[in-house]
């Protein structure tokens, strides 16, 4: 029978997504069309060109000349885009624009210059945080409806001064839109932040996943092939010796470890499939197949484990019988799994070994897979040489599992 192992997918995992780079630009928010505020810009620009008078090279003109490039200048400034410099310098630029704004309705004869007041307010409390907006409007309502109501420039235009106060109101739409886009970055940053996270959830599940199974490929494959190549080094030591009695016997211990080695892959396919085993038909059945009957003691009233939990136990004793019987062939084992309210607790204690043992390899990843397992559980592992009591010179394994 052949058994196959497949790494378990992790179904929640999004695929992979470009991350912008810190120097990118950030993509536009929606409501806010680059396109619909030039347009906007250049049709104020325009309608002022075509309406605003007088213009020249001399005099009044000149001064109006002069007042509508700077506004207008004030104006085209808002396709800037918003970073530190620009907000810096962004309550400068919009006083100089409102005051051009108001200074250019003052000295036209005719023409829409109250536009770029307007505009100017609007962007306003876009760009500015609302005490300097609201600032910026009233000084702008009052220079506006000012210049109107006194009527500075002979043959002006009549024009209401109540035009010039409702020159500010603008910056109340501007600071809805403001908050609306703010509002629009911050879920969106807060979208992307939860799938930065998702996608490293899912990584850190995965790598978890193959931690798993590396230490199940450990105890199937390292224990076993150490033990087969151990007993195959033997037979073939002893052909020199003649001795065809001994030979077989390490022949035969080799059979029984491939028998044993082929359990084993039955359970870790178990296991990988997620498969609950009975914790203590297991454990029984692993204790007797390593040669040690009547070894398990059970404390306690015995329960239903989850099984990630029955699994790792089970590894623990897997782990620990395989050293006894590497490290310490032909010594006393004894396992003993307590079951209290809060754990579940599994000890193993071996005593010195009786025969020699055969130098071998081994991969120094088994105490470490151990406290692995156990970490994973919240629980706590501890294992070395036993320095007293009968089972003195032994060795001592003893995990404590929540649950």
């Amino acid at each position: 029978m052949q058994y196959v192992l497949r790494m378990p997918t992790t179904e929640s995992a999004p695929p992979p997504r470009k991350t912008p780079s810190l120097g990118a630009v950030p993509p536009p928010v929606p409501g806010q069309d680059p396109r619909v505020r030039w347009a906007l810009t250049l049709a104020v620009i325009v309608v002022g060109i075509a309406t605003v008078r007088p213009m020249g090279f001399s005099g009044r003109g000149l001064a109006v000349a002069a007042l509508f490039v700077v506004s207008t200048a004030a104006l085209l400034a808002r396709g800037l885009p918003e970073n530190a410099a620009t907000q810096r310098f962004a309550p400068g630029w919009l006083t100089v624009g409102i005051i051009a704004a108001a200074a250019l309705i003052g000295v036209s004869s005719s023409g829409t210059g109250y536009l770029f007041a307007f505009f100017l307010a609007g962007h306003i409390g876009y760009r500015l945080s609302a005490g300097w907006a609201l600032s910026l409007a009233l000084l702008c309502s009052v220079l506006c409806a000012g210049v109107m109501y006194l009527d500075l420039v002979p043959g002006q235009q009549q024009l209401p001064w109540t035009l010039g106060l409702a020159t500010g109101t603008p910056v109340l739409i501007g600071i809805l839109n403001r908050s609306q886009h703010q509002a629009v970055r911050a879920a969106i940053a807060a979208s992307e932040s939860a799938g930065r996270a998702a996608r490293a959830e899912a990584r850190t599940a995965v790598l978890t996943e193959r931690g798993r199974i590396a230490r199940d490929v450990h105890d199937v494959l390292a224990h076993s092939l150490a033990g087969i190549n151990m007993q195959l080094e033997l037979a073939d030591a002893l052909i020199d010796t003649g001795d065809l009695e001994k030979v077989r016997e390490a022949n035969a211990k080799a059979h029984a470890l491939v028998k044993e080695s082929l359990k084993q892959a039955q359970w870790t396919v178990h296991t990988l499939r997620e498969d609950a085993l009975p914790l203590v038909e297991s454990l029984t059945a692993m204790v007797e197949s390593s040669g040690h009957h009547d070894a398990l003691t059970i404390t306690g009233t015995v329960r239903e484990l989850p099984a990630q939990l029955t699994q790792n136990l089970l590894r623990i004793a897997q782990e620990s019988l395989t050293n006894a019987a590497r490290h310490a062939p032909g010594g006393d084992v004894g396992v003993e799994l307590t079951f209290v309210a809060a754990s579940t607790t599994l000890k193993i204690r071996n005593r010195p070994g009786t025969r020699g043992v055969t130098a071998g390899l081994g991969s120094g990843m088994g105490l470490i897979g151990m406290r692995e397992r156990v970490a994973l559980l919240e629980g706590t592992v501890t294992a070395g040489p036993v320095t007293e009591g009968p089972d003195r010179g032994g060795w001592h394994v003893e995990a404590v599992i929540p649950g």
